[in-house]
């Protein structure tokens, strides 16, 4: 429904940034006025404006495949196509309506001329195309990032515990094989105890991973001690969207594919269960909070989950939302793993989470428990990272038994 009432919104802007494209082609060189450019040039404008409604309508492969691609880059384009116009036009009328009728800095006809008007959008249209490209590169850029912590709680499995925390692999058409070999050979890098992945490993269309044995073959390859979790995440089912909006949970599937992806992927999935693991600590994976609403699948809440475990045990979850983190606290969870917020991916959205989420990414601490959220190893909808960073997480825990719990750095 909030696509619906977008749509018209959508459809002014593009046609407003049209018009100011054929003024500036125009300018450029008369040639550009033509309609022998500007008719096949607006053709392929706005089947590129139109591959978001395209990709949604068209199911069939390979179309579907290569319209979603586009449609992917596109939005990513759109974005700071949007914010850079925006403060181009607001520049314009300060000077306009501002500076120049109430200063005589610079005189209106130079303001006005032909180099001025070519000068500002050469500038604008380069620093979308710079933005844009540094964003398709940068995404594919996975980094490793360190916490270490302590627990006030002895451990059987000894006194440190490394944990491998990836999330948000939206494997599909953003996320192909390759970048999960890069995810493997850094998890192994770290020698981990434990290794898990705190949901969205698919984007909504099992349909849209590309050789998906392949991509299991290489996801087997994952070494460490106790294996791999993951609990599911809220685009981990069947479910149409147009760029980026369901439809109110309307047509949403769990896809029995998943799970025997995961299976044959040796990755152990946990829904509203806990684990003990080598009788050493706790692991309880819970059912995604959005994904439960639209499946009509209740979730157990955190009280509930930890009700029959033994606290004097370590007591991990793993969540893919950050939510709750009073009630896990308060049930008696040690450390909570999720993903889910990609820490805005794309400024300046990683500005917006820090209002919505308590932990929109990184360590923090809530009444004895800790908290780590990843921005995850993939991407989800625009096929770029700007001003955040892919994520493989390496978590280093320490037990002490007990005694003063040191801080972490």
């Amino acid at each position: 429904m909030t696509a619906v009432l977008l749509s018209p919104l959508y459809l002014l802007f593009i046609l407003y940034l049209l018009r100011w494209l054929f003024r500036w082609f125009g300018v450029l060189s008369p040639w550009f006025g033509r309609k022998a450019f500007r008719i096949p040039f607006a053709m392929v404008y706005l089947f590129v404006a139109g591959s978001l409604v395209l990709s949604f309508l068209i199911k069939e492969n390979p179309w579907h495949w290569a319209l979603k691609n586009l449609s992917n880059y596109w939005l990513g384009v759109l974005l700071y196509t949007a914010l850079i116009v925006l403060v181009a036009d607001i520049l314009r009328l300060i000077f306009k309506y501002g500076i120049l009728r109430y200063t005589h800095w610079i005189r209106p006809e130079r303001y006005s001329a032909r180099k001025v008007f070519l000068v500002s959008g050469g500038i604008i249209l380069l620093s979308i195309a710079g933005i844009s490209t540094y964003g398709v590169f940068h995404a594919s850029d996975t980094q490793k990032t360190v916490y270490e912590l302590t627990l006030p709680k002895a451990c059987a499995a000894g006194k440190e515990l490394t944990i491998a925390l990836a999330a948000d692999l939206h494997l599909g058409y953003n996320i192909t094989n390759s970048h999960m070999e890069k995810m493997v050979e850094m998890i192994n890098s770290m020698e981990p105890d434990l290794v898990c992945i705190a949901g969205d490993i698919f984007d909504n269309e099992f349909d849209a991973i590309y050789d998906p044995e392949r991509v299991s073959a290489t996801l087997r390859q994952i070494q460490s001690r106790y294996g791999v979790y993951a609990c599911y995440g809220n685009h981990d089912m069947d479910e149409s969207n147009l760029a980026g909006f369901t439809f109110a949970g309307e047509g949403a599937e769990d896809d029995r594919r998943m799970r025997e992806f995961l299976r044959h992927s040796n990755i152990q999935l946990l829904s509203d269960e806990a684990v003990c693991v080598d009788d050493a600590f706790y692991l309880i994976g819970r059912k995604d909070y959005s994904r439960s609403r639209k499946l009509k699948d209740p979730r157990l809440t955190p009280e509930q989950l930890t009700a029959s475990l033994d606290q004097e045990k370590p007591v991990i979850v793993l969540d893919h939302q950050p939510r709750e983190l009073q009630e896990l606290a308060d049930a008696g969870v040690d450390l909570d793993l999720s993903g889910h917020t990609h820490d805005g991916q794309m400024f300046p959205g990683n500005l917006i989470t820090k209002f919505y989420w308590e932990n929109p990414c990184g360590l923090l601490e809530k009444d004895g428990m800790y908290s780590v959220v990843t921005s995850g190893v993939g991407l989800w909808g625009p096929n770029m990272r700007v001003g955040t960073d892919s994520e493989v997480v390496e978590i280093r825990v320490k037990f002490v038994g007990g005694g003063e719990t040191e801080k972490n750095s």
